[in-house]
């Protein structure tokens, strides 16, 4: 695995270190403490302690160790099953879970969840990726598709290739956007200088976001967002863009001020609706999730302190 460098700069200060390189390089946080623990993090120069908070300016150092083997009974969890046929298998993905297996990625897996509960997944794809025709960042939660038979893999690749997927999340993001309904057509491509962030790139990847406000609360603002494309980290890039970044997003600079008051411990960013057409049956189907505990419950607070 590549050594990851960072310094830390003024959104990320005070945080403790484990919890901002397990946000920062989408690693668990408890792989993310053993390395600690192992002497594979340095602050400028020195080892690192997992309690230590960092400050404007701090240089690390990380060297994930990569294990031989991962025991695949590891990255199985329980996944909420929205729907399922002998085609497609719809869920509703928990924050932490990410979908397929990836360097330094230790902790739960969709596929490894779905192989575990019994469902044969498409073996078309990626060895790593069978099956999968979108995904979801580790720490965005909400509904997405797997497809299980090849037809419905090539059916919903399409799909998406051709932008007939309808995608809704909601997202808290900091500030009140203005306008408070627009469209965000900006490229998308590696971030120059971290390699593990995206960014607005001349050059870059087409992407287009559509938002609209659907409550506006004292430093903050509740959005619905319709992806027309579907590229990494969009959304989270996109609303930083625009310097309204997801409310816990150290990544794209929010104030970790703020999800600390909300005790939130990720980017608030939910799928919260999926609509595509049954790769079978020839019709819209569409599915929703509701928000998970930790959204909901942040979002009462911000309600209810910034009223």
């Amino acid at each position: 695995m590549s050594e990851y460098l960072l310094q830390v700069d003024e959104s990320q200060q005070g945080l403790r270190i484990d919890a901002l390189l397990s946000c920062n390089f989408e690693l668990s946080r408890t792989k993310v403490a053993a390395d600690i623990d192992a002497g594979s993090v340095l602050v400028n120069g020195k080892l690192a302690l997992k309690s230590h908070r960092v400050v404007l300016g701090d240089k690390i150092v990380y060297n994930p160790i990569v294990k031989e083997a991962i025991n695949p009974a590891d990255q199985v969890t329980d996944i909420p099953i929205l729907f399922a046929d002998e085609d497609v298998v719809v869920i509703d993905k928990p924050v932490g879970v990410a979908v397929h297996p990836s360097p330094g990625w230790e902790g739960p897996t969709v596929i490894a969840s779905l192989n575990a509960l019994g469902h044969r997944i498409s073996t078309s794809g990626a060895p790593e990726r069978q099956g999968i025709v979108h995904r979801l960042d580790v720490g965005t939660s909400g509904v997405m598709v797997v497809a299980k038979s090849e037809l419905a893999y090539e059916s919903l690749k399409n799909q998406f290739r051709e932008r007939t997927v309808k995608k809704i999340y909601h997202a808290l993001v900091q500030g009140h956007p203005d306008p408070s309904k627009g469209t965000i057509d900006a490229p998308i491509d590696r971030h120059p200088q971290e390699n593990y962030k995206y960014a607005v790139v001349n050059g870059g990847k087409d992407s287009v976001t559509h938002y609209e406000t659907i409550e506006a609360f004292a430093g903050a603002s509740l959005l619905k967002i319709e992806l027309e494309t579907g590229r990494t980290h969009q959304i989270r890039v996109h609303m930083a863009a625009i310097k309204h970044p997801c409310v816990g997003d150290s990544m794209y600079g929010a104030d970790p001020k703020l999800a600390t008051k909300l005790e939130l411990h990720r980017q608030w960013l939910h799928a919260t609706q999926l609509t595509f057409l049954h790769p079978k049956k020839g019709q819209d189907v569409t599915f929703n999730s509701t928000y998970p505990q930790d959204l909901s419950s942040s979002l009462s607070r911000i309600a209810e302190t910034y009223k």
